[in-house]
């Protein structure tokens, strides 16, 4: 029987490049298509359906040691955690984390490029920082205007922690690109760790849209506005984070 693994988000942190990392490796089958992503635990039409369905929808047969699910969604939504315990509760979790700040700014770079935002970067971090933005839901599974909300990693964590334990991997994304980091990938998931991805290195899904520089001022009330939840998030991982000075 195939053991599963769910890449759980953060959004803008380098997740469609474990996508391909983890997709390459032969022991390992990963939900087809990468987009749009499944989003299979937070879809009632699915995930009632069973993991008979999901496995054949998703996998095609595939008969791979390892099934995983890339679904950057699923960190918001402690439902998603509720569902995915009680259908896959050995699943291994994986999630990528990223200095928040920078990950706010890819956010609104693919947020523009996808014409959902029309504000400069600037403006929009901003009025962010006054509170969240409205959106429709009905165009998208999160809001695509949630910059600082989103980089708030430890309120998310809880769920997915209480309900899979240990086998919540957590990594930063820099450790994700390091030469090293699919050999640390592919041995936390348990398949061979000398397998060498075609991918590894290359950049992959980056948001190309010009964003500018943000100014001193803004950038200190961002660290400000993130700085309770990384020392929180420090707790909770007993490690430091690499973007906290």
């Amino acid at each position: 029987m195939s053991r599963h693994l769910l890449v759980i988000g953060a959004q803008r942190c380098g997740t469609t490049y474990l996508y391909r990392v983890l997709d390459e490796h032969p022991e390992i089958a990963m939900a087809r298509p990468m987009r749009p992503e499944p989003k299979f635990f937070l879809d009632r039409n699915q995930w009632t359906r069973g993991i008979e369905w999901y496995v054949q929808t998703y996998f095609g047969g595939r008969d791979s040691a390892v099934l995983g699910e890339k679904a950057t969604s699923y960190l918001e939504f402690p439902e998603a955690a509720q569902r995915a315990g009680a259908m896959l509760p050995s699943a291994h979790i994986i999630v990528v984390l990223r200095d928040p700040v920078s990950r706010a700014v890819s956010n609104w770079k693919l947020s523009t490029a996808s014409g959902l935002e029309d504000r400069p970067l600037q403006v929009a971090l901003t009025e962010n920082l006054q509170g969240p933005s409205r959106w429709e839901a009905t165009k998208t599974s999160v809001s695509p205007f949630a910059y600082l909300e989103r980089g708030r990693y430890v309120d998310y964590l809880p769920p997915w922690l209480d309900r899979f334990g240990d086998r919540v991997q957590i990594y930063f994304t820099d450790e994700l690109f390091d030469a090293a980091g699919p050999s640390m990938i592919y041995n936390a998931v348990g398949v061979d760790a000398l397998y060498r991805p075609d991918v590894l290195g290359r950049r992959v899904n980056a948001a190309e849209h010009p964003a500018g520089t943000l100014d001193t001022a803004l950038l200190e009330e961002l660290r400000a506005y993130f700085s309770d939840s990384d020392r929180r998030l420090t707790e909770v991982l007993g490690r430091p984070l690499p973007w906290a000075s």
